[in-house]
C-alpha cells in the first residue's frame, strides 16, 4: 500500500470526523483567515462547521460535492441520518449519505444524468451555484453578465441567481470561473451568505472610479464588445461605477443595472469645486491659419464647446472666454477667466507651418508665468492624452512665452491640436469624430490634473 494513498484515506477520515460528525463542543481553530473569521465563526457556532481534531480550518482545502451537500443540509437543518440513496455511489454508511438522500428528495440535488453523484469529486463553483441556489430557494435574476458564462441556459441562471441575492459573484477581471474548484473558505462564505443577509456582498465588486456618462443614450452590453447583447440603456449624465477595465471597455454598474459600456462615451468624475477656463483661439476678424478648407477660428471653438460638454458632465464648472464667432484680445481672455475664478486656463489652436510634412500635436507652457510648475503639469497631462487619442505625432510639452499663457497668474497651457498645412493632420481636424476624441482626450487631461493636485 502506498503512503500517498493511505495518507490520503487518512485527510478523508480526520475531514469526515473532524467537520461532519457532531462534537460536543466546537473547537478553538488557529487558522481561519482573519478577512472571514465573523462569517465562519458563525458556522461554527451553529454547528454546520467544525474544524480538524487538530484546531485547523484548512481553509484552502478543495470542497468536495459530498462535504457541500454535508454542509448544505447542516445549514437546512435536514435529515442526515446514514442511510441508503438514490446514488449508486454512494456508500450507506458514508457521514455524507444522509444528508445527500435528504437533499435528493427536497430537490435540492439531482445528480449527474447517468444516475451517479460522484461524491469524492471536487466541488466548481458552476455547481456550487446550482447547489446553493436551489438551497436557498433563490428566484429573483438581474441584468448580470461575466464574460466567460453564456448568458442563457440553466448555469447561467442559477449564477445570475446567487450573484443577484449576494451570495456569489465573480472576479475582477469580469469573469466568473464556473470550472473553478472551490474552497473551504469560499463555500463556508457562501453558506453563511445564504443564511444571514449582513454577510452578503455586492454582485458588482470592488469599485475603482466613478466615471460620468457623456452620450445622449449609451447601451450597456452583457460583455466587452458590441456583439454582445444590450442588457439596458443609460442617459448623459448618469454616474456609474467602474469594476474592471477590459481593452475599451468598462464593467460597470448603476442601481440594478449591470454590464459593459465603451469608455469613450464616459468621462472621469472629480471631487471638489474645480473650475477652468477654455480658451478657443481666434475668432471674429481674426481667422487664425487657413488651408485645406479649414479655418482655424472654427476648429478651435468647435473642440472647445465639446471639451466643456465633457467636463461640465464630469461636474467641473467650465468658463469659455467665447462660445460664439467673436474677437477677444489676449489680455481680456486672461483677465475673464481670472474675474470668474478659473483654477487654470487651457487655450485651444490649430497649428501651421510653411513646410506641409510638419505634422504633429503638443502643448505650450511658460516659465515666466509665477504657477510655471502646475502649468508644466497641466501641459504634460493634456499631451499625453491627447497625441495618443488621436493618433498624432508626439511633438512633446514645450517652454514657449506665448502672451496668453503667460500673463495669465493661474496655471495656463495653450494646446496646438495638429497642423492645418499638413494632409493627415489636416483631414482630422476637419472630422467630427476625431475632433470629439480630441476633447474628451483633452478633458481628461484637465481631470488628470485636477487629481494630481488634490493628491
Amino acid at each position: 500500500m502506498s503512503k500517498k494513498w493511505l495518507y490520503g484515506c487518512l485527510g478523508i477520515l480526520l475531514f469526515a470526523i473532524a467537520v461532519f460528525i457532531p462534537q460536543g463542543k466546537a473547537h478553538a481553530m488557529h487558522d481561519i483567515p482573519a478577512k472571514y473569521k465573523t462569517e465562519i465563526n458563525y458556522l461554527v457556532e451553529r454547528g454546520i462547521v467544525k474544524g480538524y481534531p487538530s484546531g485547523d480550518f484548512v481553509p484552502n482545502d478543495e470542497v468536495t460535492r459530498e462535504q457541500a451537500a454535508t454542509m448544505v443540509g447542516r445549514a437546512l437543518g435536514l435529515n442526515g441520518n446514514k442511510r441508503n440513496t438514490v446514488f449508486p455511489g454512494v456508500d450507506a454508511d458514508s457521514f455524507a449519505s444522509g444528508y445527500i438522500q435528504s437533499a435528493y428528495e427536497q430537490g435540492i440535488i439531482t445528480g449527474y444524468p447517468d444516475g451517479t453523484f460522484k461524491p469524492k469529486e471536487s466541488m466548481t463553483r458552476g455547481e456550487m451555484a446550482y447547489l446553493i441556489s436551489k438551497a436557498f430557494s433563490l428566484s429573483r435574476q438581474s441584468p448580470v453578465s461575466y464574460k466567460d458564462v453564456e448568458s442563457a441556459g440553466s448555469q447561467y441562471e442559477a449564477i445570475n441567481k446567487v450573484t443577484t441575492a449576494g451570495i456569489a459573484n465573480g472576479y475582477s477581471d469580469g469573469t466568473f470561473k464556473p470550472e473553478k474548484t472551490i474552497t473551504r473558505t469560499e463555500f463556508s462564505l457562501l453558506v453563511a451568505r445564504g443564511l444571514n443577509d449582513d454577510f452578503k456582498v455586492s454582485q458588482e465588486g470592488d469599485t475603482i472610479e466613478e466615471r460620468v456618462v457623456t452620450a445622449g443614450v449609451l447601451n450597456v452590453r452583457s460583455g466587452p464588445s458590441t456583439s454582445y447583447s444590450r442588457v439596458g440603456q443609460i442617459t448623459r449624465g448618469t454616474t456609474v461605477k467602474v469594476h474592471h477595465v477590459d481593452g475599451e471597455w468598462l464593467r460597470i454598474s448603476t442601481g440594478n443595472l449591470n454590464g459593459y459600456v465603451h469608455s469613450d462615451y464616459t468621462a472621469s468624475t472629480v471631487s471638489g469645486n474645480r473650475s477652468i477656463a477654455i480658451d478657443a483661439g481666434h475668432g471674429g476678424a481674426d481667422g487664425g491659419a487657413q488651408f485645406n478648407g479649414l479655418v482655424e477660428k472654427e476648429i478651435n471653438l468647435n473642440v472647445s464647446k465639446r471639451i466643456r460638454g465633457y467636463l461640465e458632465n464630469a461636474g467641473v464648472e467650465v468658463i469659455m472666454t467665447r462660445d460664439d464667432d467673436t474677437f477677444i484680445p489676449l489680455d481680456d481672455r486672461n483677465a475673464y477667466a481670472v474675474n470668474h475664478g478659473a483654477d487654470a486656463f487651457v487655450s485651444i489652436h490649430s497649428n501651421a507651418f510653411s513646410d506641409p510634412s510638419a505634422n504633429g500635436t503638443e502643448t505650450y507652457y511658460s516659465s515666466q508665468s509665477q504657477r510655471v510648475t502646475d502649468s508644466k503639469q497641466l501641459a504634460t497631462f493634456i499631451q499625453n492624452r491627447l497625441y495618443k487619442a488621436i493618433d498624432t505625432k508626439d511633438r512633446g510639452v514645450k517652454d514657449v512665452p506665448y502672451r496668453v499663457i503667460r500673463s495669465t497668474p493661474i496655471p495656463s497651457t495653450l494646446v496646438e491640436l495638429g497642423f492645418t498645412t499638413n494632409a493627415s493632420d489636416a483631414s482630422k481636424l476637419g472630422s467630427s469624430y476625431w475632433r470629439d476624441r480630441a476633447a474628451k482626450a483633452i478633458s481628461e487631461g484637465i481631470i488628470d490634473y485636477f487629481e494630481w493636485k488634490e493628491s
